[in-house]
């Protein structure tokens, strides 16, 4: 169906940052599946995992256990605050999933008052959570909205990095407050250092859940496996896919013990959610990550050189606002619309994303690029930015 606006190209193979198209021309992929290929296309540990594991068992039901599930079921637990997590396919059903525990950990737990019906979730403006309708409500853009009328009751949206707005928004029937740490799709918009600090402290006031949206920022994107990281927080709940299956579909929902026991048996479920094959992939990208560290440094100085040079670019360039980023999810803000230049990459070779409103570049590559990979898309944008195109 026509839900895409496709660029004019079949991409046929993948190594790395390269990608092939079916002419056989070359391409620098700076969207690495819009976030989700953190270790490059095709890497040589996902790939082996992928195919030991699809010659021994590919799908079972979860009416069962499933070893590679429960392995890196652990592996999310042991790095992360989380004690327990339900398994998916996508970003959208991990944020459905966390929705749906929240309502009911409030209606079933210690938090209710007076019988109170604690129901409402608080997001933020240019949030972005998903496609399901749940989670397009819980989006806080009207464009990924319309036309998809009545949505889901219970959401209030409030300005990103506005705590005054947040505090004021909770009432006696809100239940959590649901956020991503960066808004990715909404332009790579970064909080204050004390922002995610405060909200936590506000909802441990309030006895209200802490939803972090990590679909996009987790599995190393921002140079820590998990962005909650680096603002000294942990939430009660998270959400997980993109990269966590390194370019398979894989999504996953964390909680703590106490939240997680809002879930019984019959409450949620998925067909496919962590069968045997995705969760090895999962498995195998994750460790590549923790084994040593090293992709994690690399990421840090990687997106330290690339936001070095887009800034060298912004100094003598008029039509770039801002440079944002951490870690390897960065954002250059345009006086201008930014499609035009992401068509102009795409004639020589380099892939990249045009998000927030249409004048934001967003860079998404594998946490593995090299600064010659880096240097070729500023000296093209460079150059291009210099015409009028």
């Amino acid at each position: 169906m026509h839900t895409y606006n496709r660029f004019p190209v079949v991409l046929r193979k993948g190594r790395g940052i390269r990608v092939w198209s079916a002419d056989g021309k070359e391409y620098l992929d700076f969207v690495g599946g819009v976030a989700a290929n953190v270790l490059g296309h095709c890497h040589p540990k996902v790939v082996v995992a992928i195919q030991k594991q699809a010659q021994r068992l590919i799908h079972v039901s979860n009416f069962y256990h499933i070893e590679p599930q429960i392995k890196l079921a652990k592996l999310l637990v042991t790095n992360s605050f989380a004690d327990k997590v339900f398994f998916c396919n996508s970003g959208a059903e991990a944020n459905e999933a966390a929705i749906k525990l929240a309502r009911k950990y409030a209606k079933e737990s210690h938090v209710q008052h007076h019988n109170q019906d604690r129901f409402e979730i608080i997001t933020a403006i240019n949030s972005f959570h998903g496609r399901t309708l749940a989670a397009v409500t819980a989006t806080g853009q009207e464009k990924f909205q319309r036309g998809f009328e009545p949505l889901v009751p219970g959401f209030k949206y409030v300005p990103f990095n506005d705590f005054n707005a947040l505090e004021a928004a909770i009432t006696k029937s809100t239940c959590a407050v649901l956020l991503e740490p960066i808004q990715g799709e909404g332009g790579v918009k970064i909080p204050a250092d004390d922002y995610l600090r405060k909200v936590r402290a506000l909802c441990d006031k309030h006895e209200i859940l802490l939803m972090l949206d990590e679909v996009q920022t987790g599995i190393g994107r921002t140079g820590k496996l998990f962005a909650y990281e680096h603002y000294g927080i942990t939430p009660d709940i998270m959400t997980l896919a993109k990269g966590l299956g390194g370019g398979v579909p894989i999504g996953a929902m964390l909680a703590t013990e106490k939240v997680a026991s809002g879930f019984k048996p019959g409450n949620h479920a998925s067909t496919f959610g962590g069968n045997p094959l995705v969760c090895a992939a999962a498995i195998a990208t994750l460790e590549t990550i923790l084994e040593d560290g090293f992709i994690l440094d690399h990421c840090n100085r990687m997106g330290g050189y690339f936001i070095e040079r887009l800034e060298q670019l912004k100094e003598y360039c008029e039509q770039v606002v801002a440079i944002r980023g951490k870690g390897l999810l960065i954002a250059m803000e345009l006086t201008r619309d930014g499609m035009p230049i992401v068509k102009a990459c795409l004639e020589r070779g380099i892939l990249i994303n045009c998000t927030g409103g249409g004048n934001v570049l967003r860079f998404m590559p594998p946490l593995t690029v090299e600064e010659k990979d880096i240097d070729h898309l500023v000296e093209a944008l460079d150059e291009l930015l210099g015409k009028s195109l």
